[in-house]
């Protein structure tokens, strides 16, 4: 199943290209993130990503209650996994 993570923004940036890129934080692991759909974005807010995209934005206390909810199904391990092999491939 997919799921649409909560995020916390710590930077911005755009590409060459336009792109509107970020660094988001899901509790400790700091993911690239691509910003471009969610404009309203700014650093310090959350935001929900799916495959790589911010999709929306929340509140952090939404954010908070939704990770809770991930870290109770055990669905956070996939993040630490796949975490771990970017550093194996890099």
């Amino acid at each position: 199943m997919c799921l649409g993570v909560p995020g916390k923004i710590l930077e911005m940036w755009d590409d060459p290209t336009g792109m509107k890129l970020g660094r988001v934080s899901f509790g400790g692991i700091v993911k690239e993130v691509c910003l471009s759909t969610t404009p309203e974005a700014e650093v310090g807010q959350y935001v929900v990503v799916h495959v790589g995209f911010a999709i929306s934005t929340i509140d952090e206390e939404e954010a908070e209650r939704v990770f809770g909810y991930l870290e109770e199904m055990g669905e956070l391990a996939e993040l630490e996994i796949a975490e771990e092999g970017e550093a194996a491939s890099a």
